[in-house]
């Protein structure tokens, strides 16, 4: 097409739009702007918000500005989501549950979301996925940990694109037995709602199974956001136990690090920690040494060598001045499998945008590699990925003014997560059957 003619088109298209014949002769045009609405959803305020929502919402925004600019790398090199424009609708995660309901719900029917991307608390996630299934609408959750999710329901239109907590429960205990740590007791600090009462069970019971002679004591259970623990640190220091276990995670984890440090606890026990990389920027040398702690998957300074995983890590450095930890690990994941679930449903569908049956039959069952590694949608048929993980050791290093991790134990996805139609509970009762490739 000449420049003349562009020209000339336009006018027409222009003329034509006051007519209302627009649809007609600027078909090609209209299609060509079509977007991809996402709706994307965590914490922007409160205790989660600095370490786990803010951070996950920023590595969305560099990962869709780049799948935009078709700056990503293959296979996710394509502009947008298959030719459309991604454009993103932020929500702040705070307000509980009912709260939450409501704005899934203000997404799909006032935003007009293609799709969903979202949630951190597992009470939440518990909450909205049967709002999802009834309005028949595409949702990823992108983190909570409860296996309840896909493990007491089977959602056709929900998925969860990472590995739930037992995996990392499971990874802890794993680890203290390849590290030849002797434990004959450990107390236990978990928040008391779903995430820390399913923590709480999956390293208990896996305790049973690899340190059978382990006797559990103190079992503290403070309420999401706290925020103090002088009582708790008391009771669990005045029966000290070799393992001190805990789940606690967000300005809640922050909160006891900086309160039980200074009493002297890390000191008097072997504290780990299911999920706890992601504090370890904003503590710096307030964090003890020796702690031994997970990051829900090979994450952070954790995850692997890779091509994918050097463009991720200077991707996000460069934009934020300070390296990605667990949220926005999880979120690119979430986002890379989302890119490549609507481009096969759109070509499965004649290049036209999926609907959310469409969308869902694509992602069913899907692998994909991501910065953390190979991600399978192996369990809740085939909406729940299992990814291998990783566990370590803090120290803080002076002289890069960082906390490092040392002693880093791999642990394939198969050893540590359970096979397919067996649950959490049940596998690792069993003695965990079928797993593989465990140190």
């Amino acid at each position: 097409m000449t420049r003349q003619t562009s020209r000339n088109r336009s006018w027409q298209c222009a003329a034509l739009a006051v007519a209302g014949a627009a649809a007609a002769l600027c078909a090609g045009t209209a299609q060509a702007q079509e977007t991809f609405k996402l709706g994307i959803v965590s914490f922007l305020s409160g205790q989660a918000a600095e370490s786990f929502g803010i951070p996950a919402v920023n590595g969305a925004k560099v990962l869709v500005d780049a799948f935009n600019k078709g700056a990503a790398p293959a296979p996710y090199n394509k502009p947008g989501f298959g030719g459309m424009k991604i454009e993103a609708v932020y929500v702040d995660e705070n307000g509980g549950a009912t709260k939450q309901v409501q704005e899934l719900r203000n997404l799909y029917d006032r935003e007009k979301v293609d799709a969903v991307v979202g949630y951190v608390g597992s009470g939440d996630c518990l909450a909205v996925a049967p709002v999802a299934e009834e309005m028949k609408r595409f949702l990823i959750l992108y983190d909570c940990g409860t296996p309840r999710i896909f493990e007491d329901a089977k959602p056709q239109y929900v998925f969860r694109t990472a590995s739930h907590a037992a995996m990392d429960n499971v990874a802890l205990a794993r680890y203290l037995k390849a590290r030849n740590i002797k434990v004959e007791s450990f107390n236990m600090i978990n928040q008391d709602y779903a995430w820390g009462q399913d923590s709480k069970k999956d390293f208990t019971l896996s305790m049973e199974k690899l340190y059978p002679g382990a006797k559990p004591g103190e079992d503290q259970l403070p309420k999401f956001g706290a925020g103090q623990y002088g009582t708790e640190i008391s009771a669990l220091m005045a029966k000290p136990a070799d393992v001190t276990h805990s789940s606690l995670w967000g300005g809640d984890l922050q909160a006891f690090i900086l309160q039980a440090g200074p009493r002297g606890l890390f000191k008097r026990t072997q504290v780990v920690f299911s999920a706890a990389d992601h504090v370890l920027p904003g503590l710096g040398d307030k964090m003890p040494d020796g702690t031994i702690l997970g990051a829900r998957g090979a994450y952070g300074l954790m995850s692997p060598k890779s091509a994918l995983n050097d463009w991720w890590w200077d991707l996000y450095s460069k934009a934020y001045n300070t390296y990605p930890v667990q949220a926005p690990y999880r979120m690119v994941q979430s986002l890379l499998g989302l890119k490549l679930a609507v481009e096969k449903a759109m070509a499965a569908n004649g290049g036209k945008k999926p609907t959310g049956e469409q969308l869902a039959a694509a992602l069913t069952g899907s692998e994909w590699d991501s910065p953390a590694g190979r991600i399978r949608m192996a369990l809740g048929d085939g909406h729940q990925a299992i990814q291998d993980t990783a566990i370590g050791k803090t120290r803080y290093d002076a002289a890069k003014k960082m906390v490092v991790l040392e002693d880093i134990q791999r642990f394939p996805a198969e050893c540590v997560n359970p096979p397919p139609n067996m649950k959490s509970e049940d596998w690792i009762k069993a003695g965990f059957p079928g797993a593989k490739g465990c140190p």
